[in-house]
């Protein structure tokens, strides 16, 4: 088993992918690599060999027992079979009976893949669930920062047993112990070593801090520095090679540590050994070149040369299979899980089918058959309803894309690793929406065709019903195939917005086909839309009550569908059937081509503090998992009787196993929980805890690191300083304590890089994690909270931080860390320690002492637990002595052994003074809640929104294009249509193309809007948490930065679209043109952010924005105009910004013209049908002018509000 070694950035990552055969194939690699002397092109790597992520990327719907069934599953028992045989057959020739109970261990895993739940039931839950200590959680969710799951460090030990679970033999571990306590990471990795030994496994494990006991586990080395291997060999010989070039490791000193910082220009030095000779840096090229000097390259260079004898290794040591499993037990596994996932988002179904019986409710009460005539006027409100039927099916499958594009990381992942092919997946996702799409399409029908009145034949209802499913179908299978090529959320709604209007534009209903250019009138026939109205308009009025022969000598259904251009055949039904259900095959295996193929993508003052706390409970509702399993109890107790109190000048060190309750137990402390029951008595300085205090003086460092994106490290840590520290201080002051942070925390160097997204671009993980520690220490709190603060760090960079944070003790702020691997430096460096064990009992409260000693005193003083072995890292030992299985193997309980004893009485008498206040002070007391007042957050929020936005061209470019783009197709499909005014139809292009317009500009703007505040959010919670600013300076700070950008959309739009069409060209109409358009882009952003705001989710917000589209476009005047809408409707029109745009659109072009046009077989001026037919008056413009601009007003205060009072983290 080898461990490797190095720096973040030096490329262990690539190195480990490369050797397990999934290096990105566009790169360029020299070299061989070979296994068992095969190259990997004459074998299967990834099947061979397992790569774990340090990434933890999974499904958070599933249960952690869920994720390891599907993996096992998938993976299958490769060549075991094969072995058992053999067993079996020796054990018969030897006349050997096996033992009941290993026999069935043995063979369980070999049933067939039906039973695999059995299989991973041992296999995944004994090897897996049970080494890493995940039964605890195994039917908990894995979750995701707004869903609450299992922990961070039970996930990043998911990750691994998710490989581990499959046959693999050969491992390669990226980091797989990050966020995990040292005692769980020993046994891990021991279990490893046992594994390694026992069945010849090839194991390489990349860790960032190692204990010296895990490091110990290692039989061989690789460290790593700048790309390339510093030293290759046996661990043991390692510090004699650094010996060899002048560097030795001082006593007491982790030699994964010495590693680690012996290559470092900063701190080599420290570990010069020939004190009578100048030290002089030593590059890590010339380290390098060392080691090819020496005797274990040499060695090394010999096995390479040495020709493998293949013979040897019998052929099932390599998979030459891609798969497992068969295609159809590939399929069935997928099939299951995507069941599983349906049944999990339930939730969301059951959100859009009621969305979908309320819009239905509406239709057909506004499209009442009581107030439908049959002739060609009410034909045309047919017309309107028939299309707007087609619209809201076409709608409802845009949330798709948000569903689709949250599963695609782990999909791919899963896909490189061979667990199943894209078609696999592609195949359940498709399949298995059809009921869910039959069902939309039966209840929209059922609930209209005969309240709106179409034709009654029960023939032509099923035809109804079988042409609505067919585009529901299509419509789903573009969005998810959108989503499969675009990846993120905001590029594929981009493009499903794009997709939308070029849909509607071509579908023939907008624009008829006669009127469109005849060199695109091709984009009429590759609409799916086109079928749609061409199957629904036939059906309809190919009926016999449509029959009435005009004195044109035509039928009305005739001369209805001759008006729209859709004056087809009958048998055109069932040509718009076999298109539609084209289109759907086509969508799905494009899908199934873009999964298969694309890839993815301190110098000021401050008032010392303490912090009581006494017999602090905490409890949540018991999970409805545990209840189904028998756990009788209503609430879960995660926090029992915590008692103690973290004082200033000293570091106390919060530990535990995973899962103990350390991270909850400082939330419960600093006021974080959102859920949840909390008893007990906290006090700061002697007083009772007020929060709104408590978030001045504090600050809180969060295990996962959440910052925005867009802005530079120094700009993140300025906004930090800015909004929290008090305003008195000058500006110069300010900045001066920013630049010592920065230097502090070593971020000066990378000051102005771009945060990024995690995983995906900006800083690494180690770099992250310290930008969450600059963000909090800039603010001078008196005491300090930090979460897992060297998780993701290596050796040298954990005791940077640890350096600068006993510097910031030594000021004599508080300050309290969780942490999980410390190295004896690290661990020795803390003052006192707080020790839990699971279930959230305290086991040990007081001081280390020096090398620990007091705390090992105390453990030894118990009877049976074993002594600590000679330069055994003390966190280590105590977590091993004091886990549960020791526990259980001793016959004691550690948290009533600590209630017993001495220490306990002390500490209570030591809770007794502090609760009450030292002589002479006060409460402390702040005349505001926040450093800044409202204006100076405003300021501060606003100059961060300005550079994100700026930074922010998916975001803000992309639907400014999309604008350009759109203004361009509008100007060509309606080229100079504005000044004819010869009939009704021509009022009505121009009107449709204001209508499409305003409603797919506002489309996109609002669904764009969506993720990036989402995103934001998140920021959000964090930084009101922290005290930096109230809701309301962020939530206007969001309205106006979105200002200066829907300005520029406006003016591009008017600047194309005015002068191709041809409009009136006077100054007046074109200020007004501008003026709706700007008003109704402001409302639609502004409606996206409320939308966000009102939901926990992007995925609730996408379906809540389908209602409001629907209701926008059906109560928008165009559909049925404002006339003929049902007295108990029309408050919808008037709640519709819709309607107003276009009534000010329309009217502000024609409302003073009196040219006499031909209008439904009468003569009428302009001014009059306008007035007759849509109900706009002219003289009636400034009451339209004053409600455009309140609907923004009223969207971005209710965003505001909302954004203050509905909390969505669930902690």
């Amino acid at each position: 088993m080898t461990l490797l070694l190095g720096p973040p950035g030096c490329g262990k990552t690539s190195f480990l992918k490369a050797l397990s055969g999934i290096l990105s194939k566009s790169l360029k690699v020299t070299g061989e690599i070979s296994y068992n002397g095969h190259k990997l092109d004459k074998f299967i790597p990834q099947k061979t060999s397992a790569y774990i992520s340090q990434y933890d990327l999974h499904i958070p719907e599933m249960t952690v027992r869920e994720t390891l069934d599907f993996s096992a599953r998938c993976l299958g028992v490769g060549s075991r079979e094969d072995i058992m045989m053999e067993i079996s057959r020796r054990e018969k020739e030897a006349g050997i009976v096996p033992d009941p109970d290993i026999d069935t261990y043995m063979k369980v895993p070999l049933v067939t893949i039906s039973h695999f739940f059995l299989s991973t039931h041992y296999k995944g839950q004994y090897e897996s669930s049970f080494i890493l200590g995940l039964d605890i959680c195994a039917d908990t969710l894995v979750g995701n920062p707004m869903r609450r799951g299992i922990s961070g460090g039970q996930k990043k030990r998911l990750t691994t047993a998710e490989m581990i679970v499959g046959p693999n033999k050969a491992l390669f571990m990226d980091e797989i112990t990050n966020g995990l306590d040292s005692s769980t990471a020993f046994q891990i990795v021991s279990c490893l070593q046992q594994l390694a030994h026992l069945t010849d496994a090839t194991i390489l494990v990349s860790l960032l801090q190692p204990a010296p006991e895990t490091f110990d586990l290692f039989d061989d080395l690789i460290l790593m520095a700048e790309g390339n291997i510093v030293y290759q060999g046996p661990r043991d010989q390692a510090l004699k090679f650094f010996e060899d070039c002048g560097f030795r490791c001082p006593e007491r000193k982790g030699v994964a540590d010495f590693l680690q910082e012996v290559i470092s220009r900063k701190d080599q030095a420290q570990y010069w050994q020939h004190p009578e000779l100048p030290y002089s840096y030593m590059s890590v090229n010339m380290f390098c070149k060392k080691f090819r000097e020496s005797y274990c390259d040499m060695k090394l260079d010999q096995e390479l040369s040495d020709t493998f004898d293949r013979s040897k290794i019998h052929k099932n040591a390599l998979s030459f299979n891609v798969y497992s499993l068969s295609r159809w037990e590939l399929l069935r596994a997928c099939m299951a899980r995507e069941l599983l996932l349906m049944r999990r988002n339930s939730f969301i179904y059951v959100f859009k089918s009621v969305q979908l019986i309320f819009t239905a409710f509406i239709t057909m009460t506004v499209f009442l058959r009581t107030r439908m005539g049959i002739d060609v006027l009410h034909a045309n409100y047919y017309m309107g309803s028939l299309f707007y039927a087609l619209v809201i099916l076409l709608v409802d499958g845009f949330p798709e894309l948000a569903m689709t594009v949250s599963r695609l990381e782990a999909f791919y992942k899963q896909k490189e690793l061979y667990f199943y092919p894209a078609w696999a997946y592609a195949i359940p996702a498709s399949i298995l929406k059809l009921p869910l799409s039959l069902l939309e399409s039966v209840v929209w029908t059922s609930l209209t065709y005969y309240v709106i009145g179409y034709s009654p034949e029960v023939g032509r209802f099923f035809r109804q019903l079988l042409l609505l499913f067919s585009v529901h179908l299509s419509s789903i299978s573009l969005f998810r195939f959108l989503a499969s090529i675009f990846q993120t959320v905001v590029a594929s709604t981009a493009a499903g917005s794009v997709a939308l209007l070029i849909l509607m534009l071509f579908g023939g209903f907008i624009i008829p086909k006669p009127s469109m250019p005849a060199w695109l009138k091709w984009g009429f026939w590759v609409s799916p839309l086109t079928y749609g109205e061409i199957g629904l308009s036939v059906n309809e009025f190919d009926a016999p009550r449509w029959q009435e022969i005009l004195s044109s000598n035509t039928t009305v259904g005739s001369a209805t569908l001759e008006s729209r251009g859709l004056n087809f055949d009958g048998y055109f039904f069932w040509v718009s059937i076999g298109a539609l259900l084209g289109f759907t095959l086509l969508f799905n295996i494009g899908f199934t081509l873009a999964l298969s193929f694309l890839k993815r993508r301190m110098v000021l003052p401050f008032t010392p503090l303490m912090l009581m706390f006494n017999n602090v409970q905490y409890y949540i509702d018991t999970p409805v998992g545990m209840r189904e399993r028998g756990f009788a109890q209503k609430r879960l107790q995660l926090l029992s009787d915590i008692t103690g109190a973290f004082r200033p000048g000293i570091l106390t060190a919060l530990m535990g196993v995973s899962g103990a309750g350390k991270t909850t137990l400082m939330d419960v402390l600093c006021g974080r929980k959102t859920t949840g029951y909390i008893e007990g008595e906290i006090k700061v300085g002697g007083y009772p805890k007020v929060q709104e205090t408590f978030a001045r003086i504090s600050g809180y460092c969060e295990q996962t690191d959440i910052h925005s994106p867009q802005i530079t490290v120094e700009e993140s840590v300025i906004f930090s300083a800015w909004l929290r520290l008090d305003p008195q201080i000058d500006s110069k002051r300010k900045m001066e304590f920013v630049n010592e942070v920065l230097e502090m925390i070593e971020l000066d160097e990378i000051k102005d890089s771009l945060v990024g997204i995690p995983g995906v671009s900006g800083l690494s993980t180690e770099q992250r994690k310290r930008l969450t520690i600059a963000v909090e220490l800039v603010a001078n709190p008196s005491i300090i909270f930090m979460d897992e603060p060297t998780t993701g760090l290596d050796a040298r960079a954990a005791a940077i931080v640890m350096r600068a944070v006993k510097n910031i003790v030594v000021t004599g702020r508080t300050i309290i860390c969780t942490i999980h691997q410390p190295s004896i430096d690290i661990f020795e460096a803390f003052d006192e320690l707080v020790l839990l064990k699971t279930g959230g009992r305290l086991i040990y409260s007081g001081p280390l002492g020096h090398n620990s000693s007091k705390i090992i005193d105390y453990f030894e003083s118990i009877p049976g637990v074993p002594k600590i072995k000679s330069n055994y890292n003390p966190a280590t030992w105590m977590l091993e002595v004091t886990s549960t299985s020791a526990e259980a193997e001793l016959g004691i309980d550690f948290a009533q052994i600590y209630r017993e004893s001495t220490l306990y009485e002390t500490n209570k008498e030591l809770i007794k003074q502090l609760s009450t206040p030292p002589p002479g002070t006060s409460d402390l007391h702040f005349s505001s809640q926040f450093s800044q007042n409202r204006w100076g957050q405003f300021k501060l929020c606003l100059w961060k929104q300005c550079l994100s936005y700026w930074r922010s061209p998916p975001y803000n470019l992309m639907r400014i294009l999309h604008t350009i783009a759109a203004s361009f197709l509008f100007g060509v499909l309606f080229w100079k249509q504005g000044k004819k005014l010869n009939n009704q139809q021509n009022l009505f292009s121009v009107f449709g193309s204001m209508f499409i317009a305003v409603i797919f500009l506002g489309i996109n703007n609002c669904s764009s809007v969506l993720q990036y505040i989402a995103m934001e959010r998140t920021v959000m919670y964090r930084e009101r948490f922290a005290g930096m600013y109230s809701s309301w300076a962020f939530s206007l700070a969001q309205v106006v930065v979105e200002i200066p950008y829907i300005l520029a959309e406006a003016i591009s739009f008017v600047i194309i679209t005015y002068p191709m069409i041809g409009y009136f060209g006077s100054a007046y109409k074109i200020f007004w043109y501008f003026y709706v358009m700007f008003c109704s882009l402001l409302s639609f952003t502004y409606l996206g952010m409320l939308l966000v705001s009102l939901t926990p989710n992007f995925m609730v917000a996408a379906i809540l924005q389908s209602a409001f589209y629907a209701n926008f476009n059906l109560f928008a005047g165009f559909l049925i105009p404002k006339p003929r809408i049902p007295k108990w409707w029309i408050w919808l029109y008037y709640a519709c910004p819709t309607s107003w745009a276009l009534n000010g659109m329309l009217t502000s072009q024609y409302g003073d013209i009196d040219k006499n046009i031909s209008a439904f077989g009468e003569t009428k001026t302009a001014v009059a049908f306008l007035k007759d037919y849509f109900g706009f008056h002219h003289d009636q413009l400034y009451v339209v002018a004053i409600v455009l601009i309140a609907f923004p007003v009223v969207l971005a205060t209710l965003f505001a509000f909302c954004i203050g009072h509905l909390n969505f983290q669930r902690r």
